[in-house]
């Protein structure tokens, strides 16, 4: 949904990457062709969008391409279920998979069949596609499949709005991220600049949350309309809850670049100071009280290269208490130019880098709350509100803000 494909009752989609398979061992050398894969990957899905499959012709197969290797893959037709298995080994140098009924029902079986056709006729149209003869000859990973993972269906639920009552906006140009954002009914903006990979402009991200909620709004923000050539504008009355997506710090786990992964991190704290720039702004001459909170959906520790299931921090805080524990010439300060995602030089180490922050750190202070004055697991461990299952996250938001409003 998020990549432009739109799904009724019945359908099933995949979330997938274009790999690389060698042929004759069946075995997945790379489950990213390329990270840079925003040129060949469009031209690569139009050849595969609208696809026939020879043995199953009543079903209609539709692919749109995603962020870097990624891409959406979408089947309508008879008798589908979403309860079968993927073909992604989600590993390298492992045997590409064949899709498997999770149950005995024929609706299952029937629909790994179709996957397992669908992902060999796939191979066969990239194998035999220019973009790819282009690429072997310039020694690059060929993409000759597509990893087929996690199966499912459009599921009904509340509105984000009806469930929360908080009107949404969303910056998430990480195509499955804005998918659910869509399905539950939450408006995606337009970001310039802002790719959802490691070239993304965070400051494009932060200007376009503050401008949504700072509201009344004299002309509303356009926002993405997965689909269609153009834009619209969102809601003319504003919003009042922001989520602000930032995929690159993923990407460096699991590319295992534990460098770029720091510096990646600082560059979305310099984020966060000019978001808190532009919302302070706001609050002080507007009749506004905003709320800042920042945690992660999972961790992707470089050593591993892959996600984990450890607790990731939370941190939550009125924004104007963070302007005074920062200082406010400092917020006003923060200079609001767009930045790119740093690179990394060559021969560079952690040592610099760690003696940089241990000198920043050793004047840092909690405020308001508990001991806690730095964002990293260990820390937040220590923290007043404990333990808790992602589920409970807008309870404990909606009970900070109303707590404050009393």
């Amino acid at each position: 949904m998020g990549a432009g494909l739109a799904m009724s009752p019945g359908d099933i989609a995949f979330k997938s990457n274009f790999a690389t398979l060698d042929e004759e061992s069946g075995t997945v050398t790379s489950r990213r062709a390329d990270r840079h894969f925003e040129e060949e990957g469009p031209i690569l899905c139009a050849a595969l969008d609208g696809m026939k499959l020879p043995s199953f012709p009543e079903y209609e197969v539709r692919v749109r391409y995603a962020t870097e290797h990624r891409c959406g893959v979408v089947v309508k037709g008879p008798k589908l279920s979403g309860n079968i298995s993927g073909t992604d080994p989600l590993k390298d140098n492992r045997l590409l998979l064949k899709a498997e009924a999770l149950d005995d029902t024929e609706e299952a079986k029937n629909t790994a069949a179709v996957i397992n056709e669908l992902s060999k006729e796939m191979s066969k149209i990239l194998v035999a596609h220019p973009v790819n003869a282009k690429r072997l000859a310039e020694g690059k990973n060929i993409a000759n499949v597509v990893l087929l993972r996690g199966c499912g269906i459009r599921i009904e639920v509340p509105p984000f709005e009806k469930q929360h009552g908080l009107s949404p906006c969303m910056v998430a140009p990480t195509k499955i991220i804005a998918g659910l954002g869509l399905s539950l009914g939450i408006d995606i903006l337009e970001a310039p600049g802002a790719t959802g990979d490691y070239r993304t402009l965070l400051t494009s991200k932060a200007t376009a949350i503050a401008k949504a909620l700072s509201v009344p709004l004299q002309t509303p923000p356009f926002i993405f309309v997965p689909g269609e050539d153009e834009h619209r504008p969102g809601r003319a009355q504003g919003y009042d809850f922001g989520f602000l997506h930032i995929k690159a710090i993923d990407d460096a786990g699991h590319d295992k670049a534990s460098i770029l992964k720091v510096k990646a991190l600082e560059a979305v704290d310099k984020a966060i100071g000019q978001l808190a720039r532009l919302l302070w702004q706001a609050e002080k001459t507007g009749n506004f009280q905003y709320y800042l909170c920042v945690t992660g959906d999972h961790s992707t520790p470089v050593e591993y290269g892959d996600h984990s299931f450890e607790p990731v921090p939370f941190a939550l805080c009125q924004l104007r208490d963070f302007v005074r524990s920062v200082g406010e010439s400092n917020i006003i300060n923060v200079s609001l130019e767009p930045f790119p995602l740093p690179s990394v030089n060559a021969g560079e180490d952690l040592t610099d880098i760690i003696k940089e922050s241990e000198e920043m750190n050793k004047d840092l202070k909690a405020f308001k709350g508990d001991s806690v004055y730095q964002f990293s697991e260990i820390a937040a461990a220590r923290g007043c509100l404990g333990r808790f299952p992602g589920s409970e996250m807008m309870g404990v938001i909606k009970k900070f803000i109303k707590m404050k409003n009393e």
